[in-house]
């Protein structure tokens, strides 16, 4: 699926959380704006908001990854089009035509139809 961008979007973290499956990280407090995304931080001090669903509460404040993820967002230009690869929580994980990928909120992405 393709997109166009409605608003310029600019990356807010520049060192973005990832974690691979498996990997064990302190889970903090849900977001309140995406309440799909917790804030965790990782054993190498990495911190950022992660999805509450690729994730497996030990209940001790700490979660298990159930997959890789990577928060790393794109920064693109209104008007930009992308490639959409899949949504979660209201954001999309897309690609540039320079191959770059990374999240972009749905709230700024046009929705585009594709021809046959």
């Amino acid at each position: 699926m393709k997109a166009r961008l409605l608003n310029a979007y600019r990356s807010q973290y520049p060192v973005p959380l990832r974690f691979h499956a498996g990997e064990i990280v302190q889970l903090g407090v849900l977001d309140e704006e995406w309440p799909d995304f917790a804030w965790v931080k990782t054993g190498e001090g990495r911190a950022g908001w992660a999805p509450v669903a690729w994730l497996r509460p030990l209940g001790d404040g700490r979660a298990e990854a159930l997959r890789d993820y990577s928060a790393q967002e794109l920064d693109v230009d209104s008007g930009e089009r992308v490639q959409l690869h899949h949504e979660h929580g209201g954001w999309w994980w897309a690609e540039r035509a320079n191959g770059a990928r990374g999240w972009l909120p749905a709230r700024d992405l046009e929705l585009l139809e594709e021809n046959p």
